[in-house]
């Protein structure tokens, strides 16, 4: 789909682009401080979804949802949550509570209508830039085991090998750390470490440069790995 950014705080804007560009399912044709120039682009260009700040200057978020003639979907953003139940009566997809995580970002775009059947997008997997892919067979002896990317807690380098452990069980593939970064491209992973990469979903909670995993594991934040994450995850 294509969208457009409505966004006057250029901290925003960077989130948003960077969410939009992990996505990877939408086509970013323009980014607006000023709301008059966006609606000069909306009145000659098909745009399907518009991330749409409520804050802006000159004119506000929703009074320029209520002036489009032709309105796309609408993602409200705002950091001021008393705008919510007006936001609906606008039929907006969504309502986007800044500081949002990618997390929620991706709820909310998994809300809006595909372009030809109406309903409802098909729930899109985090950093969504591959094929969708959702298992591997991973070779152990001389059998290939079947391994469903939700069940990976956490994948762990060990030289030219990799510990995939699962909630309750442990195997070690013969595949390196950088096959796996390949493989899991899309997916909803983000390396955390040199030699750690995790499964989000699994995340617990965050203290500090120790990630805690919903059975209890401790994981390290890796200094070089520390900025990008907090930038996706945490904010």
């Amino acid at each position: 789909m294509n969208c457009i950014i409505i966004e006057d705080q250029p901290p925003a804007q960077r989130i948003l682009k960077k969410y939009i560009e992990d996505l990877g399912t939408l086509k970013l044709k323009g980014t607006y401080s000023d709301p008059i120039l966006a609606m000069e682009f909306l009145n000659s260009n098909a745009i399907d979804l518009i991330f749409l700040d409520i804050h802006l200057p000159r004119l506000t978020g929703l009074d320029l949802l209520k002036s489009l003639s032709i309105k796309p979907h609408i993602i409200l953003t705002t950091a001021y949550s008393e705008y919510a139940l007006e936001s609906y009566d606008l039929d907006v997809v969504d309502y986007l509570l800044k500081p949002f995580s990618f997390l929620r970002f991706v709820k909310a775009v998994s809300k809006v209508p595909g372009p030809t059947d109406g309903k409802p997008a098909e729930k899109v997997a985090i950093n969504a830039k591959s094929n969708q892919k959702k298992e591997h067979f991973i070779k152990l002896g001389y059998d290939h085991v079947r391994i469903s990317f939700e069940d990976i807690l956490y994948i762990r380098a060990d030289g030219d090998y990799c510990d995939i452990i699962l909630s309750d069980k442990k195997y070690i593939s013969s595949e390196p750390l950088r096959k796996w970064l390949e493989l899991l491209d899309g997916q909803q992973f983000i390396r955390i470490h040199k030699s750690f990469m995790v499964n989000i979903a699994r995340i617990e909670k965050v203290s500090g440069n120790i990630i805690t995993l919903i059975n209890g594991e401790q994981l390290p934040i890796g200094r070089a790995f520390k900025e990008e994450f907090s930038e996706r995850f945490l904010k």
